[in-house]
């Protein structure tokens, strides 16, 4: 077989693969093979696959840092039930469930060798389907998938996710079984990391819960306030600069508000998927550009309706109460609500990357960040334009 049509038959075999496995069946080939493939792929699966590669398979430009949710998995495994010699008989496994005090905990037997080492796994469906007779080792299914006792449970989450196995044995770094894990505690970690982020967003640490103490809850939050103060200084600086555009045209104080809600809501929307984006890994490896280019213009375009909207509003005001260039402060509202959501858009994405590349988790007190840059920028651009526009 050629090198192409050999490539041709890895991409089949991929594209009917969950990603886990068929990065397994690709970390045998060379990273020429391996690119080639991948390039041949639907993007997002590619993408997806390169998540599991070794590294020195993945290509540069698919290469990114992930974000890991912390502790290992050694910190949800339980004793491993039903393990049995691969020598043992249909017979034994058969005595050995009905002897078991815990047999309504076995959903799956796990046979070993002379050293321990995990060998491979019985569906109780085929013991059913076997004659007594018969050795484990004809009727296993042969090395299982396995979690590693100190494999990031972020990475092990992913896994549950693609495959959704009720539960995984876990192994040490000699192949020996050291416990298993049960698939729902891998789904509420995550779920417990993805509820979290809604309150790290605004500074609620991700370890407060309804019943954590008064005075505990209180050290967790006020820090962030402290910051948010801070930073709220800035736009009122912002705002104080503009004071005299500000007593020569009144309108323009009733619009401010109205702005500063608009463009946050913008980026809060921006911010809430690129959060979902790298919590589930859809980021990892991609350019950055795309996702801004396309929050830019979605920004854009509901500025624009919503600035349509706001500036006959802000026409029929200055009408009503006297002021003057109404037509001038219609245009201001109108260039800038949609400056503004673009400028809320770009900054949803760049305050979470620009976290994780600092370090920090992407979540934390992102909110906060996010409403400063959009209150300086959208406040800022209104005012200066109705400084420039306005006689």
């Amino acid at each position: 077989m050629d090198e192409s049509q050999h490539v041709k038959e890895l991409v089949r075999a991929a594209s009917v693969r969950v990603p886990m496995d068929a990065a397994t069946l690709l970390s045998h080939e060379p990273p020429a093979v391996v690119a080639q493939v991948l390039d041949q792929l639907p993007h997002g699966m590619a993408h997806t696959i390169v998540d599991h590669l070794p590294p020195a398979l993945r290509p540069q430009d698919f290469a990114m840092p992930e974000i890991a949710i912390p502790g290992s998995v050694a910190d949800l495994m339980e004793p491993a039930r039903g393990v049995l010699p691969e020598q043992a008989t249909v017979q034994d496994a058969i005595e050995y469930l009905r002897a078991a005090d815990d047999a309504r905990q076995i959903t799956y037997l796990y046979t070993t060798d002379a050293d321990d080492r995990l060998t491979g796994l019985v569906v109780i469906r085929d013991l059913l389907l076997a004659t007594p007779d018969q050795p484990l080792a004809d009727v296993m299914l042969r090395a299982p998938f396995t979690l590693e006792r100190e494999l990031p449970i972020g990475d092990a989450v992913r896994a549950a996710v693609y495959r959704q196995y009720p539960v995984y044995p876990v192994i040490d770094a000699d192949g020996r079984l050291a416990g298993i894990v049960r698939g729902w505690k891998l789904l509420e970690r995550q779920a417990v990391e993805i509820s979290a982020q809604t309150g790290q967003m605004v500074g609620v640490d991700k370890d407060e819960r309804v019943h954590t103490g008064f005075w505990q809850a209180f050290r967790m939050r006020h820090p962030w306030l402290q910051v948010n103060l801070l930073t709220a200084f800035l736009a009122a600086f912002v705002v104080g600069s503009f004071e005299d555009t500000i007593a020569r045209v009144v309108a323009l104080a009733a619009f401010l508000p109205v702005l500063a809600g608009q463009s946050g809501n913008t980026g809060c929307q921006a911010l809430a998927i690129t959060l979902r984006g790298l919590t589930l890994g859809d980021l990892d490896g991609r350019p950055v550009g795309p996702l801004l280019r396309k929050e830019a213009l979605l920004g854009a375009l509901n500025g624009l309706v919503v600035g349509v909207v706001a500036a006959a509003a802000m026409w029929i005001y200055a009408a009503r109460t006297g002021a003057a260039d109404a037509p001038m402060l219609a245009l201001t509202i109108l260039l800038a609500m949609t400056g503004a959501c673009v400028g809320s858009g770009v900054f949803g994405v760049l305050v979470p990357l620009t976290l994780r590349r600092l370090g920090a988790d992407p979540a934390t007190a992102s909110s906060i960040f996010l409403t400063t840059a959009t209150d300086v920028l959208g406040m800022g651009l209104m005012l200066f334009l109705a400084t420039t526009l306005v006689s």
